[in-house]
């Protein structure tokens, strides 16, 4: 007799798993964005972002990300012959990421377009594919960074403007005569000085026809088979930027080894490489022994594209839980219903939010910084104090994102393992925590104007809350002990951020998010940790707020 319990015997049973957050509109679902651009002048772009939103929002682009990093890119340094060719490989996932965001101008809208709310459409839109697939947004928001600084020299740019600036993406690794556009990198840290730049060793050797041959090793070349890039290299006058081309116009690698690839934590589908100068031909820009300036003029692009990109992740953390504890049912109640558990996402909710509102509204102040000076010490001030202070609360959100979904959020085919992964990074890329807080008090030593800028843009919102209003005083009082203090930089810094966001939250967001921030983060006895919300927040209605709406 079979003891086959056969096929109508089965007891396996999907049963209370949340469906894939899948083929919905990002932007749409998204009510702190939507707000933002109206604010800061950018609803313009709506259409632009509903477009991205259905496209980072999609099935196809989820899998194309899954892939991407499973499939990681491979250097390729010499052919079958041994001949050396220092190309990457990537799977045609990636290349197909790279065509959507360049497609979209992820890289250059704001160039291509400039007006009010430009550099806050382009933010967006870096905000929403961050949320997606990272890897791809290390090489479009060095492109961006770059445009600025490259404008400066009208030969480099009359070189390589067009090309840059194109929406038309062209994996082709080749001369830049060959293409129909171009990506921008950066190889400035060596082995002994990391980001103590000052310590540059490579060479730079006049050849005297308006050229430098480039000889030394860099340690963390992100994207290195850019088309063009810039690098730092010493010269007799000390350190000196160059316009360095990836290729010959003979189609030869232009002097440029790779070594290896990392092998990273996360950020797993962008190539990161050690590599070594081989006499690579470039052109200085900027001043001779100056290189740190200009180096430094794009450092701070990036620096407040890491600030929006990290506020993008959280906010895909956010609505990854938000969504799973809307379906996930346990003790006869679904997760979002549980106090407990509102209280959690309602206190992440309103940290994204923050996040959102801080970055966005630097990114504001560079739209606006030509015709006013507050406006740019604004943004010089603020863009370290973003970057560090959201780019900390990354990680923080992501794993609380992550306990969220429970064991479910622990496996590798969900993407919040690969978000998991690529949280800490932005705290490293750009200038480290350390780093970025001296830098916010060397701002406010060497820019007489920055500190009033700031003082300006806190005291907007005296008044609003009594609270708030204390908590400003108490800085006011704290400050010149703390600015004197460079071991308490970490401490003002973080003082400045939160403040900030209350006053963005007090003017701009919905009430009961302005008052559940200032209430658990300046109210005192606040732990950092999240499920914190007092008693007399409506976490309920702030946990349901968060959960994206997919119609």
């Amino acid at each position: 007799m079979s003891m086959d319990p056969g096929p109508r015997y089965s007891t396996y049973e999907v049963t209370n798993q949340a469906p894939p957050l899948a083929d919905y509109d990002a932007f749409a679902a998204d009510p702190v964005l939507r707000a933002v651009i109206t604010v800061f002048d950018a609803d313009w772009a709506a259409n632009r972002l509903h477009e991205t939103g259905r496209c980072v929002g999609s099935a196809q682009v989820q899998e194309l990300a899954r892939l991407a990093n499973r499939f990681t890119p491979e250097a390729r340094t010499h052919d079958r012959f041994g001949n050396r060719i220092d190309q990457i490989a990537f799977h045609p996932a990636w290349q197909e990421l790279m065509g959507l965001t360049i497609g979209q101008e992820t890289h250059a809208l704001c160039w291509n377009r400039p007006g009010p709310g430009a550099q806050v459409a382009r933010a967006a839109l870096q905000y929403l594919w961050y949320g997606a697939e990272s890897g791809v947004c290390c090489p479009v928001s060095m492109t961006y960074s770059a445009i600025p600084v490259l404008r400066q020299d009208a030969a480099r740019w009359a070189e390589w403007g067009a090309l840059i600036t194109s929406n038309a993406y062209d994996s082709r690794q080749g001369p830049a005569a060959t293409k129909t556009g171009a990506t921008v990198g950066m190889a400035m840290t060596e082995t002994q000085g990391g980001s103590d730049l000052r310590q540059t060793q490579t060479l730079a050797r006049d050849n005297g026809d308006g050229t430098h041959s480039l000889f030394g090793q860099k340690w963390f070349f992100s994207v290195p088979h850019s088309d063009v890039f810039l690098t730092l290299a010493r010269t007799v006058e000390g350190v000196s930027c160059f316009v360095v081309a990836g290729w010959l116009p003979s189609g030869e690698r232009n002097g440029i080894a790779i070594q290896r690839l990392k092998e990273k934590c996360g950020n797993r589908s962008n190539a990161s490489s050690e590599i070594e100068f081989r006499g690579a031909i470039g052109h200085m820009l900027g001043e001779p022994g100056r290189g740190l300036r200009t180096g430094l003029a794009m450092n701070h692009n990036t620096r407040l594209d890491i600030a929006a990109a990290s506020a993008g992740l959280m906010r895909q953390a956010v609505a990854q839980a938000a969504h799973h504890c809307a379906h996930r049912h346990a003790f006869q109640r679904a997760l979002i219903d549980q106090p407990i558990m509102q209280n959690v996402l309602a206190d992440l909710a309103i940290e994204a939010e923050a996040a959102a509102w801080l970055a966005f509204r630097l990114f504001a102040a560079v739209d606006r910084q030509e015709t006013s000076q507050s406006e740019r010490l604004l943004a010089r001030i603020g863009a370290p104090i973003a970057k560090y202070w959201v780019a900390k609360r990354t990680p923080a959100v992501l794993v609380e994102a992550l306990e969220c979904h429970g064991g479910n959020g622990f496996i590798e085919e969900h993407a919040m393992a690969r978000h998991y992964r690529e949280a800490p990074l932005n705290s490293i890329w750009e200038g480290s925590g350390n780093v970025i807080c001296l830098d916010v008090l060397r701002s406010l030593e060497r820019e007489p104007g920055a500190l009033p800028a700031l003082r300006d843009e806190l005291r907007a919102a005296k008044g609003a809350d009594r609270r708030y209003d204390a908590a400003l005083a108490a800085l006011d009082s704290a400050l010149p002990e703390l600015v004197r203090h460079e071991g308490q930089a970490r401490r003002l810094v973080e003082r400045l951020a939160l403040l900030l966001q209350a006053s963005l939250l007090l003017r701009h967001a919905a009430p009961a998010v302005a008052d559940a921030f200032v209430a658990s983060r300046l109210d005192g006895g606040w732990s950092g940790h999240f499920g914190d919300l007092p008693t007399g927040v409506d976490a309920a209605a702030l946990a349901r707020r968060a959960v994206p709406a997919l119609g």
